[in-house]
C-alpha cells in the first residue's frame, strides 16, 4: 500500500510517498528504509522510485520524499544545500519515530549518488540510523569535482564559474548554474532523470557540494552496518569516492564495485546488482531481528 504524505522539516513541508507492506500484521513493527533521491530529482522517478520499489517489494516499511526545494516540497526550488538535505532527512526519521508499525530501533537509510553522500552524513552524525546504503555516492566534493572535470578545459570551466559565483555572493547576489555544468551526465544517460527534474541550480549549491565531506563523518557509522556500491567504471561520479569512503569506514563495511553498469545502476535490471544488495540485506538489516554473534 502506498500512501501519499508530507512531515514538517524546518517549517517546511516535505512531499513523501510511504509504502506499507500488505503482508503488515497487527501491532507488528517493521524495519523501515528512507529513501534518498539523487541530485535536483524528485521521489516521482528515476533511481529514488526504482529503489522505494524495491525495498518495499521486500517487504520494508519505505519512506521515499522529496528535498526541500525539490518534486512536491516546500522550499526555494533547486536550493539543495547538502547539511539541510541532512537535517531533512533527520525529520524523516523523526516522523518514522511517530508512526506505530515502524520498529525504531531498525530504521536504515538509503541515498543514491547527491542523496548517498547525504545518507553517509546522516547516519555518520545520527546514532537512530540503524544501516546505511550508498549507491554511486561520494564522500569528499572539492575531489569529486575534480575528477568530475578532469581535463585542463574543463576544470577551467568549473574554477571560473566557483570563482565567478563566490564573486557575486559577496555581493549578495546568487549565479544560477545549469545542472550539467555542475555535474556532467553524457547526452546518452540523461533519460535516467525523474521527470521534473531541476535543470539550474543558485550557486549555493555548488558551494555547498565543493565543501560537503561525509568523508570526515563515515568512521563514526561502525559498528552499524554499511553497504557501498557503485559502478566499476562510473561516468558520472568518480568510483574512487566510494573506495576512499571505505578506506575511512569502519567495520562492518562491505564495498561492491559491480561491473557492466553505469551511474544509475540501480535501473539497469542487473541481476548481480540485486543479488548483493539483497543479500547483504539479508544478513545486516533482514525484516526480522535476528541478533549477531
Amino acid at each position: 500500500m502506498k500512501l501519499d504524505i508530507s512531515f514538517p522539516s524546518d517549517g517546511l513541508a516535505l512531499a513523501a510517498h510511504l509504502h506499507i507492506p500488505e503482508d503488515l500484521k497487527p501491532q507488528e513493527k517493521r524495519a523501515a528504509v528512507v529513501v534518498l533521491h539523487g541530485f535536483g530529482s524528485n521521489k516521482n522517478g528515476g533511481i529514488s522510485k526504482i529503489a522505494a520499489e524495491i525495498f518495499a517489494r521486500l517487504g520494508y516499511v519505505t519512506l521515499a520524499f522529496d528535498m526541500r526545494g525539490c518534486g512536491d516540497s516546500e522550499g526555494e526550488r533547486g536550493r539543495v544545500i547538502c547539511l539541510e538535505q541532512v537535517r531533512d532527512t533527520q525529520h524523516a526519521i523523526d516522523y518514522l519515530l511517530t508512526r506505530d508499525d515502524v520498529d525504531p530501533q531498525r530504521m536504515a537509510v538509503m541515498g543514491f549518488s547527491f542523496g548517498a553522500a547525504v545518507s553517509l552524513y546522516t547516519a555518520g552524525v545520527d546514532a537512530r540510523v540503524a544501516a546505511c546504503i550508498s549507491v554511486g555516492g561520494w564522500g569528499d566534493g572539492e575531489k569529486k569535482f575534480r575528477l568530475q572535470h578532469a581535463s585542463d578545459a574543463a576544470w577551467k570551466k568549473f574554477s571560473d564559474m566557483l570563482a565567478e559565483g563566490r564573486r557575486e555572493l559577496a555581493n549578495g547576489r546568487s549565479i544560477r548554474v545549469p545542472r550539467f555544468d555542475i555535474v556532467p551526465v553524457r547526452d546518452g544517460m540523461r533519460t535516467n532523470l525523474s521527470g521534473g527534474s531541476i535543470m539550474d541550480f543558485p550557486f549555493e549549491v555548488v558551494d555547498s557540494m565543493y565543501n560537503f565531506r561525509a568523508i570526515d563523518v563515515v568512521h563514526q557509522i561502525a559498528p552499524r552496518p554499511l553497504l557501498l556500491l557503485h559502478p566499476a567504471n562510473d561516468t558520472v561520479t568518480p568510483t574512487q569516492q566510494s573506495i576512499d569512503v571505505f578506506q575511512q569506514a569502519g567495520q562492518p563495511t562491505e564495498l561492491h564495485l559491480m561491473a557492466e553498469v553505469d551511474h544509475f545502476m540501480l535501473g539497469e535490471h542487473n541481476p548481480v546488482v540485486h543479488a548483493v544488495l539483497t543479500s547483504w540485506l539479508n544478513k545486516y538489516f533482514p525484516l526480522t531481528h535476528t541478533p549477531h554473534p
